[in-house]
């Protein structure tokens, strides 16, 4: 068997989707990881920097070159080496970094997260375990990993951007663990018999399972893993005592709210009104009422001052206006692509929304977040951006609340399942039908393609951006309706 540090980590949350990558690949559901995949590249490439000059082993598919490449690199005395490649007994790895002093080493592994997760030892234990193994003398075994508290000023400070965890004496404990889940591993991939591992925390944790569908086969078609909201440790709980369909759940002691979701779907219920709480919510509201959303991405690295790793940076935004009498009026806003977008949204904002208008949002949290750090960065704004903070108001309540509620959502309020159970047949507001731009993460991956276009390809993609914004505030628009004609 040949193993790599990834093939182990896998096969730590569990043996079987390892031995099911390799015999039944034609089961396997494809994940989007794209931007988590591109986040680790731009945070792995700053990270080598942290040390000064490098020697970097360049990707080969002939492992045997990396190999090769390094013990020549290993022979100066003292070097700082990325992606050094090393094979024992066909378990391979590339150490991100590592530091040669003499005939000591210290190695490196470098994440976009911020924090050190248990699967992280497990990689950086795979490691050390290969290098140790072929009489490496490794004194220290690290993390690298983000500072979220890191605000970025002027130049990039890697210093103050990154933080390194010597996690050496976790590692040599862990080293027994490692040669023995080798061994066990072994065996199991010689096998053609598929290993037998029950549904658990591992088909979530510590990343989603691709195989979960094959795995799940068995399951009824409405089954515990499909109640929303609840925690993962509660379903498998049920799972592991036979509680599985929603049968056997509603007579279970699941709390009641789950019960509700589960007899409505049973039995067919019809949407359930609760007349009082949405005319209260409606008294609230007052004409013209702007219902406003905003896009935002996320990076890993800051590109701009005042911004820290993962932060939500707005750059675009959609506001339909209606009047009492029922018109509708639309403002839009995208940023260009390579540019700030903060301060020019800012400034757009304020004056698409006049002081004391009613503003409507769905899921209110992130647009008032967003609007208060706007505020806490541009003084000569803030008054007028907290104004509109200050007058916010939720169209999610009474779904949050249930004061509206159909079987179609599922027991969640997410507008991404109220607005097609309120709209089951309207394909003008089915996100499917939209072109290029579908939801919020590929909105966030077009902007940053914005910088990289020109002519047509860019008129086209920032159109498309445009009409899936829109989308979601027109979409605002027709959920308050329903509620209006509930009534």
């Amino acid at each position: 068997m040949n193993l790599s540090k990834s093939k182990y980590c896998k096969a730590v949350q569990c043996e079987k989707m390892l031995w099911l990558d390799k015999y039944k690949k034609e089961v396997k559901e494809e994940i989007d990881n794209e931007s988590v995949l591109e986040n680790g590249t731009n945070v792995g490439e700053l990270a080598k920097k942290l040390f000064g000059n490098y020697l970097n082993i360049e990707f080969n598919n002939d492992l045997n070159k990396m190999i090769d490449d390094t013990k020549r690199a290993l022979e100066n005395d003292t070097v700082i080496i990325t992606e050094a490649s090393f094979v024992y007994n066909n378990n391979f790895c590339s150490v991100d970094i590592l530091k040669k002093d003499g005939d000591k080493y210290e190695m490196y592994e470098v994440k976009s997260s911020t924090h050190i997760s248990d699967i992280y030892l497990d990689d950086i234990s795979y490691q050390y375990y290969v290098l140790t193994s072929l009489g490496l003398n490794i004194t220290k075994a690290s993390i690298v990993y983000i500072n979220s508290s890191y605000v970025r000023q002027g130049e990039l400070e890697l210093d103050k951007l990154f933080k390194i965890k010597d996690l050496t004496d976790i590692v040599i404990s862990k080293q027994e663990e490692v040669a023995r889940r080798i061994l066990e591993l072994e065996s199991v991939m010689k096998s053609k018999k598929e290993p037998k591992v029950d549904l658990g925390n591992q088909c979530f944790s510590p990343y989603d399972c691709p195989f979960f569908k094959y795995c799940s086969r068995h399951l009824p078609e409405k089954n515990v893993f499909d109640i929303k909201g609840l925690y993962l440790n509660k379903k498998v709980e049920y799972y592991k005592k036979g509680i599985i369909s929603y049968e056997d759940l509603i007579n279970s002691d699941i709390s009641n709210k789950y019960k509700e979701v589960i007899d409505f779907e049973l039995n067919d219920k019809e949407d359930k009104i609760n007349s009082e709480e949405i005319k209260k919510f409606l008294k609230s509201l007052y004409y013209p009422i702007y219902y406003l959303d905003f896009e935002s991405y996320q990076e890993s690295v800051p590109s701009y001052d005042g911004i820290s790793p993962y932060m939500q940076v707005p750059f675009q935004y959609s506001l339909h206006i209606e009047n009492k009498d029922g018109t509708l009026n639309h403002k839009e806003f995208l940023a260009e692509g390579g540019i700030d977008p903060r301060r020019v949204l800012a400034e757009r904002l304020v004056k698409d929304i006049p002081r004391d208008s009613c503003v409507l949002a769905y899921n209110m949290s992130f647009e008032k977040r967003v609007i208060k750090y706007l505020a806490g960065l541009y003084e000569d704004l803030s008054d007028d951006l907290m104004n509109i903070h200050d007058n916010i108001k939720d169209l999610m309540i009474p779904f949050q609340n249930r004061s509206y509620y159909s079987k179609n959502m599922h027991g969640s309020y997410s507008i991404k399942y109220v607005l097609p159970s309120l709209y089951p047949d309207d394909p003008s507001l089915d996100y499917h039908n939209l072109s290029m731009v579908h939801n919020g993460s590929e909105a966030s991956d077009s902007y940053f393609k914005l910088s990289t276009l020109s002519g047509a390809e860019l008129k086209e993609l920032r159109e498309n951006m445009l009409k899936y914004c829109g989308l979601d505030t027109y979409a605002m628009v027709k959920v308050l309706k329903k509620l209006k004609d509930s009534i």
